[in-house]
């Protein structure tokens, strides 16, 4: 029985849905051999969408945005020329690590003694932390390349915040086939605010969504290497159950690494581990009901998710004990004899350093699940889609002829919080992916959304158990895909390209009022995201009349 593919309409291209056919899976025509091959051309179309051929504008468009997203992280990345919110923790740290291979504790004042250029700041005692090593080692490289101080502890963090809106731009290209719509991501995360201050500021939050973002981006490419390899198999699936093994997915091992970088980041890219481990079997369920297996999810179980679970889980989990080696190789970083002090009657065929990690890391969960203090900018996870209470880096005053301030009173601030219309548009965006996925089986909304539940309903649980103090800074982990969400939406507005000059012509007005009023809010906020001195009354009017944003 033949059947009609269902499709979904974005720019440049129709894109072809993983939604499953009437009636159950694809059947073979078998009267005639033409028909076999006109059969296996129309599954191979389905499971490999045609690709877009504008290479160089491809290219043009991604690096154009992100030449943009350089211009706006680096530009005076040394201000303010002091340590920013938690920058006091991780900016020392890192230097420790150069130093020592591990955190050590430092002495009293030592933030302004870092600042006037005295580096002797150590105690002789290590330090007890409770996040992983690696971002504080990616903000140890700018330190040793350019110095102890504000620039040199930025730059790292400032050159993956870049990088990953390039990351995204060809990444959203090649999920939806459109060099617009790719541009169009990559140009939102260059102009939003939240990733703006995070990619400016020395904390950990950035490069966990670098790692997180890159990592989806492998798994993507392992799709379609996946589809690929059906597609090539397809006699192999006719009249199976279960269907052939796909072989080995060299692109699920580079996201285990990546993984496992995040993870060495900070632990709560284990939801993201969990849900695009899940994805990525969801997706080779998908490729086998379009080759015709019978049996697709059985056939996925049998023959993908073992395979899939020992490439990244395995190696996400070598990763992050990788990340751990400036530990494991001293002998003064905190609880790293605890083993040889505590001999275990149980557990002693375990060597001695893992040991004392698997207690260190029970000690700082413990305190990660317990930690509670009341802070002024601390935000439940329901308002982070609306930036409800963003955070303040750093705010000053100043007098008049102060810095430069020529009236009464002046401000200066770096506020950690988004572009509210980006921020304001991707909760409505989400509501469209919902509808996608239930009734088109859309795989990209299908993503957005397991990025989004791995990245934000655990905060829920930490909220309401634990009463946990956290920030709404933490949402950057899952901006991207939020804005993958927008450009979908967009891609809907602007219409098919081979579509009316009339609805083409509407649909491009509606996505450019979208992106100037961005551009706008952008333009007004930036003074804030940049610690620019402004008068205080203009500093105020950009707030744009929101007291929880003050």
């Amino acid at each position: 029985m033949a059947r009609r593919c269902r499709r979904a309409t974005y720019d440049a291209q129709v894109t072809v849905t993983d939604a499953p056919l009437p009636g159950g899976g694809l059947e073979m025509p078998v009267n005639e051999s033409v028909e076999v091959a006109e059969y296996r051309d129309r599954v191979r179309r389905r499971l490999l969408p045609p690709a877009p051929t504008d290479r160089l504008a491809g290219w043009v468009g991604a690096l154009a945005v992100t030449a943009l997203a350089g211009v706006l992280r680096f530009w005076q990345l040394g201000k303010p020329g002091s340590f920013v919110f938690d920058e006091t923790y991780y900016a020392k740290d890192a230097y420790a690590l150069l130093q020592y291979g591990h955190e050590q504790d430092y002495v009293k004042n030592a933030d302004e003694r870092i600042l006037k250029g005295d580096l002797d700041v150590f105690a002789d005692t290590a330090s007890y932390v409770v996040h992983p090593p690696l971002g504080k080692w990616i903000i140890a490289t700018g330190e040793q390349l350019f110095g102890m101080d504000p620039f040199g502890w930025r730059v790292a963090i400032a050159v993956l915040g870049t990088a990953s809106v390039l990351i995204l731009a060809r990444l959203v290209r090649r999920m939806t086939g459109s060099t617009v719509l790719g541009t169009i991501a990559g140009f939102l995360l260059a102009i939003d605010g939240l990733h703006l201050v995070m990619s400016r500021t020395a904390l950990l939050d950035l490069p966990l969504s670098f790692f997180l973002l890159a990592a989806f981006g492998a798994l993507v490419l392992d799709r379609e290497f996946g589809r690929r390899r059906a597609a090539d198999r397809l006699d192999q699936f006719e009249g199976s159950s279960l269907g052939p093994g796909l072989g080995f997915r060299p692109w699920r091992i580079v996201a285990g690494v990546l993984l496992g970088a995040a993870l060495g980041t900070k632990w709560n890219a284990i939801f993201f581990l969990a849900a695009f481990g899940l994805l990525s079997v969801w997706w080779d369920v998908s490729a086998r009901r379009v080759a015709g297996a019978r049996s697709p999810w059985l056939g996925s179980v049998a023959r993908d998710a073992l395979p899939a679970f020992v490439s990244i889980v395995p190696t996400a989990v070598v990763t992050y004990l990788v990340t751990w080696t400036g530990w494991f190789v001293s002998d003064g970083g905190y609880y790293r004899t605890w083993a040889d002090e505590n001999p275990s009657t149980h557990f002693g065929w375990v060597p001695g350093p893992l040991r004392s990690l698997w207690h260190y890391h029970s000690d700082a969960l413990t305190f990660h699940t317990g930690l509670s203090s009341d802070h002024p900018y601390q935000s439940h996870p329901w308002s982070w889609l609306v930036q409800g209470r963003p955070v303040s880096f750093f705010y000053e005053e100043y007098g008049l002829g102060e810095r430069g301030c020529d009236v009464e009173r002046c401000a200066r601030e770096v506020l950690a919080v988004g572009n509210p219309v980006i921020w304001w548009s991707a909760s409505a965006a989400l509501l469209v992916m919902v509808w996608l996925v239930v009734s088109k089986r859309d795989w990209r909304a299908g993503a957005v959304l397991a990025a989004l539940a791995a990245g934000w309903l655990p905060w829920f649980w930490y909220a309401d158990h634990n009463d946990r103090t956290m920030f709404s800074f933490y949402a950057v982990s899952f901006l991207p895909f939020l804005i993958m969400a927008i450009t979908l939406c967009l891609g809907f507005i602007l219409g098919p390209k081979d579509g009316t000059v009339r609805r083409r012509t509407i649909g491009a007005t509606g996505v450019g009022a979208y992106l100037l009023l961005a551009a706008l809010a952008a333009i007004a906020l930036a003074p804030l995201w940049m610690a620019q001195i402004l008068p205080y009354d203009e500093w105020l009017d950009r707030l744009f009349g929101i007291q929880s944003w003050i």
